[in-house]
């Protein structure tokens, strides 16, 4: 009850109020917020990904005016000599008003990675966009095969074989990347495991198929058991590693992230910045009220 009373009473607090916490998991409003970051981050021989805040726009014109933010975002990126890659939404894109319009603002950014050897990540979003994010990246990674990625929810039952149905576009020149996560958003039972038990069998499930179907993965996750049984994997199959890379959020158990590290692991950081922090922080509250209480905590103790 208290995580759910908190929940819904944080969008009416006061911005400031709301920042205490999440400047400790946001790099800053500004792409030289992001820079600053990762620079940092790529200092400490971490690899990190771009993230521009923002999702479920209302018109074509911020879909429009989205592109050219990550466009730009690209350029300068390279041009500081940032080591990393970029995750897209394609709702911030207009995919829930227009997947084609959607699909050609996310190819003309593939494309514009490309021009650098970059790499795109399509980001996961809530089950209605499920089929439709998959379609997109099966579409880009046909024409850029080594510059394009997607992210897949552990929780949904149908993720298993959605990995395998993309079993076709993997090769040994081209290996499909994949960022396994656990997921966030609430979903019907119907269609989602629920128990963290649970999760986490069909997470490592995933996770095995992966690694012995030689697909490139990144290993998100902030959860030690998983970690865990992740370096059994790793082991069990003698993975090469240019085929994976664990992945954390910005700001999120930086002592266990250093601690992976120190084992010999690539790292990716999540850095996410933008105006629209306290939208999206709000959002993530209402759909995972469990996160309230960790709110309380990252008030007064970061990490």
């Amino acid at each position: 009850m208290f995580n759910k009373f908190i929940a819904a009473i944080l969008p009416y607090f006061p911005k400031k109020f709301v920042w205490l916490f999440s400047h400790s998991y946001i790099s800053g409003e500004t792409i030289d917020d992001a820079i600053r970051v990762s620079k940092d981050f790529n200092n400490k021989n971490i690899l990190v990904t771009l993230d521009v805040l923002g999702e479920f726009i209302k018109d074509l014109d911020e879909a429009e005016a989205n592109k050219q933010e990550y466009l730009d975002l690209i350029d300068v990126t390279f041009k500081n000599g940032i080591i990393g890659n970029f995750s897209v939404k394609p709702t911030f894109f207009g995919l829930l008003i227009d997947k084609e319009v959607c699909y050609r603002h996310l190819r003309e950014i593939v494309a514009k990675a490309a021009s650098y050897k970059g790499f795109i990540r399509i980001d996961m979003e809530d089950s209605p966009c499920t089929s439709d994010e998959v379609e997109l990246f099966r579409r880009l990674k046909t024409e850029f095969p080594a510059n394009v990625g997607l992210v897949v929810q552990a929780y949904l039952k149908r993720t298993l074989d959605d990995l395998k149905g993309m079993s076709d576009l993997n090769s040994e020149a081209y290996p499909v990347s994949i960022r396994l996560c656990k997921g966030i958003y609430v979903e019907p039972e119907a269609i989602s495991y629920k128990k963290y038990e649970e999760i986490n069998k069909h997470y490592l499930e995933d996770l095995e198929f992966l690694l012995k179907n030689k697909f490139h993965v990144g290993i998100a996750t902030h959860d030690k058991p998983l970690i865990d049984g992740a370096y059994q994997l790793l082991k069990q199959y003698n993975v090469s590693t240019h085929l994976y890379e664990f992945q954390m959020l910005y700001g999120v158990t930086p002592n266990l992230r250093d601690s992976i590290v120190s084992d010999g692991h690539k790292m990716r950081i999540y850095v996410p910045f933008g105006k629209k922090w306290f939208g999206y922080c709000t959002r993530r509250i209402k759909e995972n009220p469990k996160m309230a209480s960790q709110i309380i905590k990252a008030i007064f103790y970061k990490g």
